[in-house]
């Protein structure tokens, strides 16, 4: 007798056959009645078919009781008639469902509101039984790599009462269909149906296929992609698989509290993650860092087990927090890059006007005269908090650049006098050339700070003595590699070692060590700076910088910049005027009067006839009235109402052999790529003083070309 088994049952019939009852049986076929009945039956039909004969041979003589007669007999017959006829459909009780279901091949398993087993047919508890026994709930008996985010997924229907399907794919190629279907009483329903291969494609002479249905591949708890423990009442793991025990360094977890397996700031939130884990979800999950490795952060979730038991799962999310701190560190970096943007402009009309001025009352005293020192001290500050403005806006990678073809060997052999310099006795320096380096393209003065930032670092790591190496090589790389947090895509580059034999650098700080305002000296000794200056002016020339250190044995810091095709520029070809006098009228235009009465004072002292504008329309009205002819237009880039940039192309349409410099507080980069020809134009960047005032307007009105 073959029993056809539905698997959409309803709660009623899977509540049944968790019993798996053997009482319950299906009916057997209905038979007619046997015996005296089935002859009274056949012998009514006789009597009805010769009653009929006699009817129809003499209808006269039978009249119309005869017809009845034989109409009643028939009903009779056909009555009897029935009954010999055998049933061909049969009843089905709710206990023929509940003993089909537990005896069917197809795998089910019942799971209370807590996630364990409840019930199961015997297909199921082939499937997930233990050595010890007992059965494995469906996230365990079914997990693998590639079934984790589908079991994930159930799991999460049945927890929420929600009927869900999925396909399970193992690593063989076999697949499984999973249903959950929740069941009154907070209960769920698991059916797991195997899906078959299809057939192979008939070759040659066709061969009848034997259907195969192959066994639903499982992975046993010590295969699952996350980590899950049994913690009992008293906080002891009695069960943890491989994955578990990997992130908190352990082989064997069995019998270790977690307490003791967590960072000690965790320890106290676990017992607070015990006792949320009530009811039917599972608790919020717990950020916790392994005491083996800091580094290594994850998330625990705790599911009540009984007896006070707790069933604790554990996803590494690691790398997830690695990448959110970079995203956060990269936010942050832009952040004070925006800053240190902003308020430069603000500060190098400031830092102009001090410098400016400070050089001016310098000229007027001797250096034996009372008031030489505290102006030379005013001077001497300003130009500090200059260059601390430029710190910024390199680490913001917005400072001026001056890029050309160098080559790295013959940059670095003209600054090591410099770097011997700053280096006392008992630090030896050592520069060591690759051969035939490659050119590259990069502002050699700022790559100078950027070496000197990085050798005074490496000093300060010494304090007891040591070597310091410069290494210079060529070096090609054919696919892109990580170095730190940025990846650095294949090609040629020059690499620049600056090696230490200093303290090191701890690791917890390698992540920061590049963050402005970031300092391990003491207060007064350093800014936080250095590093992140260094760290802009290469990225600002296109480069890479990574770190490698160890504690107590030194560190290397690394710099990779792009090779640069081409002949390298040779210095010197156009020499700055030594004589920075003249006569020429110059178009003064400047917002910031203080700055504009600078810079007139200064130009005047130079034999310049100097025409002011507080802005851009007042310029423009001085170029219209031709009162006198103008050789140069010296103007301020941000303005309001008409800019510097807006100014000079009105200005060009009425004198266009006019020679012009912009000057600002903001990057000359930044300026060059919102102009149509930036090759053309002339920059003077602020702050600046008499001497970079006077050289670059001589230069301009000598025929110098854009530097």
């Amino acid at each position: 007798m073959r029993v056809k088994i539905n698997t959409s049952f309803t709660d009623s019939a899977i509540v049944a056959g968790m019993d798996a009852a053997p009482a319950f049986r299906a009916e057997p076929y209905r038979l007619p009645p046997g015996g005296l009945w089935r002859w009274a039956g056949g012998g009514l039909a006789l009597l009805a078919c010769a009653a009929a004969t006699v009817a129809v041979l003499l209808p006269q003589a039978a009249g119309w009781n005869g017809l009845v007669l034989i109409v009643g007999i028939g009903i009779v017959g056909l009555i009897c008639l029935a009954g010999l006829r055998p049933r061909d459909t049969r009843q089905t009780s709710s206990g023929a469902v509940a003993e089909a279901a537990a005896r069917s091949h197809i795998p089910w398993v019942i799971t209370g509101a807590d996630g364990t087993v409840v019930n199961c047919n015997d297909a199921y508890a082939r499937l997930g039984q233990r050595p010890s026994g007992s059965i494995l709930a469906p996230v365990f008996a079914l997990a693998a790599d590639s079934t984790a985010p589908s079991l994930y997924r159930l799991a999460l229907k049945a927890r929420n009462r929600q009927r869900h399907d999925e396909t399970l794919e193992f690593s063989g190629g076999q697949k499984l269909a999973v249903s959950v279907q929740p069941l009154k009483g907070g209960a769920t329903a698991w059916w797991l149906t195997p899906i078959l291969a299809p057939l192979p494609e008939p070759q040659g002479r066709p061969v009848s296929p034997m259907p195969t249905a192959p066994r639903p591949a499982a992975a046993s708890l010590e295969d699952a992609p996350i980590g899950v423990a049994e913690v009992d009442s008293d906080g002891a793991i009695s069960l943890g698989n491989k994955v578990f025990a990997a992130f908190f360094g352990a082989s064997d977890i069995s019998g270790r509290r977690l307490t003791d397996l967590v960072e000690v700031s965790n320890r106290a939130h676990i017992e607070g993650l015990f006792a949320g884990a009530t009811g039917d979800a599972v608790h919020m999950p717990l950020e916790v860092r392994s005491a083996a490795n800091r580094e290594c952060v994850a998330e625990l979730y705790a599911h009540p087990a009984g007896s006070g038991n707790h069933t604790i799962y554990l996803v590494d999310v690691s790398a997830q927090k690695s990448l959110e701190n970079k995203f956060a560190q990269s936010q942050k970096l832009q952040a004070v890059g925006q800053l240190a943007g902003g308020v430069a402009h603000d500060f190098n009309n400031l830092l102009t006007v001090i410098i400016g001025n400070s050089e001016l009352l310098l000229m007027r005293h001797q250096a034996g005269d009372p008031s030489f020192r505290d102006l030379n001290e005013i001077h001497q500050t300003a130009v500090r908090a200059a260059n601390l403005v430029r710190q910024l806006l390199a680490f913001s990678r917005q400072q001026t650049m001056q890029p050309r073809v160098i080559d790295l060997s013959v940059s670095f052999r003209e600054l090591a006098d410099l770097l011997r310099r700053l280096l006392p006795e008992g630090l030896a320096l050592k520069i060591e050339h690759g051969s035939e380096l490659w050119p590259v393209h990069a502002d050699e003065a700022q790559l100078n700070t950027a070496i000197i930032n990085l050798v005074v670092n490496a000093r300060d790591a010494m304090p007891k003595g040591g070597a310091i190496t410069i290494r210079t090589q060529n070096q090609a790389l054919t696919e892109t590699s990580a170095l730190g947090n940025a990846r650095m895509p294949g090609g040629d580059y020059v690499r620049v070692d600056v090696c230490d034999t200093g303290v090191g650098i701890a690791k917890e700080n390698i992540g920061k060590i590049f963050d402005p305002f970031f300092t391990t000296k003491p207060v007064g000794e350093g800014t936080g700076l250095g590093l992140a200056t260094v760290y802009g002016i290469v990225k600002q020339m296109g480069g890479f910088i990574s770190v490698e250190s160890e504690v107590g044995r030194g560190a290397t810091f690394s710099i990779f910049l792009p090779r640069r095709h081409g002949e390298v520029d040779i210095r010197g070809e156009f020499s700055p005027a030594r004589d920075v006098t003249g006569h020429e009228t110059i178009l003064l235009v400047e917002d910031e009067d203080a700055v504009r009465g600078f810079a007139a004072r200064a130009l005047k002292q130079r034999g310049y006839q100097v025409l002011e504008a507080t802005g851009g329309e007042q310029a423009l009205e001085i170029v219209k009235r031709g009162e006198r002819h103008i050789h140069l237009l010296v103007t301020d880039v941000v303005m309001p109402g008409m800019d510097g940039p807006t100014l000079v192309r009105a200005v060009r349409q009425l004198k266009p052999e006019i020679r012009v410099i912009f000057m600002s507080g903001y990057a000359e980069e930044t300026f060059r790529r919102n102009e149509e020809r930036p090759e053309n134009l002339h920059f003077l960047p602020k702050p600046f003083g008499l001497k970079q005032l006077a050289l670059k307007v001589k230069d301009v009105l000598s025929g110098a070309s854009p530097g």
